[in-house]
């Protein structure tokens, strides 16, 4: 083969900065027009004296945190420091899982109504009128009904969820572990769906075209195939409802977050070093305990 003729077999370069290209300008741009609407400065993130005080303050303890308590007072027969740091993790822990209990099978609800691999490739269902009815329109309208529903779910946080519902309830455990598994439902949801409609559909293909029902293909072929990704995002989710727990407790309840927070509003460095260290070991240890599970499930 001469040169000219490899020249001219090999496909012609796009000419232009390409699809990733226009992206990346679009990101460059939409950053630099948001800096100019916020009139962002840079000299706005330097601090003035009381400021930098408290900074050196509380990073002078950061490799000291604090063993025992740093207030002169303290209660006849309260725990260790330590102790009450263990204690704040176990209940940091409760909320998170609570929240997730309720959490992961709203998810696995709705991201089956807001999934179409399930459905999309059913032929007409059957003769009938409420069969044809079922197919064409109460399908597609339930699917949409889903998505608006895990939209509105995910798209309020859960700290206002949190003060939405103690100004209406009150302040009570219940309210704490409902204002995490809302968001953290409609999230699962819509990334559940996406991975049961990316999942390989031979195996359903196979079950459908031997007459299976759409919700047997679903638990038969899709779900399956899905899992492993999912219990993947669920542990990461967990993760992230460590945190929003231990957020929560800057509104009164008893996580880390109650415990940081009050230190902080003392003065006491070493007591918010001490907390932020449990709160590090926690996640550590959440992260390897599911890693330790997705290895088993992916294998």
């Amino acid at each position: 083969m001469t040169a000219e003729t490899a020249a001219t077999s090999m496909p012609a370069r796009p000419r232009g900065p390409g699809l990733r290209g226009v992206v990346v300008v679009s990101i460059v741009l939409a950053g630099l027009w948001a800096a100019w609407v916020l009139r962002l400065d840079p000299r706005q993130l330097v601090p003035g004296e009381g400021g930098l005080k408290i900074a050196r303050e509380l990073f002078s303890r950061a490799l000291s945190p604090a063993l025992d308590y740093e207030s002169s007072f303290v209660p006849e027969g309260a725990p260790p420091l330590w102790w009450k740091a263990v204690l704040a993790c176990r209940t940091t822990v409760v909320f998170a899982a609570a929240a997730m209990s309720l959490a992961i099978p709203a998810g696995l609800l709705l991201s089956f109504l807001g999934s179409t691999a399930w459905w999309a490739d059913e032929t007409v269902g059957g003769e009938s009128a409420l069969g044809r009815f079922w197919v064409r329109a109460a399908r597609p309208a339930l699917y949409g009904a889903t998505r608006v529903v895990t939209t509105f779910l995910r798209s309020v946080h859960e700290l206002l969820w949190a003060v939405l519902f103690l100004a209406a309830f009150g302040r009570s455990p219940f309210t704490a572990v409902l204002a995490i598994a809302i968001p953290y439902a409609g999230t699962l949801a819509k990334v559940f769906s996406e991975l049961i409609d990316e999942a390989p559909r031979d195996a359903a293909a196979a079950l459908r075209a031997s007459g299976a029902s759409p919700a047997q293909v679903f638990a038969g072929a899709l779900f399956p195939r899905a899992l492993p990704d999912m219990l993947a995002y669920a542990c990461y989710r967990f993760e992230c409802a460590l945190r929003s727990s231990a957020i929560l407790g800057f509104f009164g309840f008893p996580t880390l977050g109650y415990y940081l927070a009050a230190s902080f509003e003392n003065l006491h460095y070493g007591e918010v070093w001490t907390y932020l260290y449990a709160l590090f070991l926690l996640v550590a240890v959440v992260d390897l305990w599911s890693g330790a599970l997705r290895r088993r499930f992916v294998q």
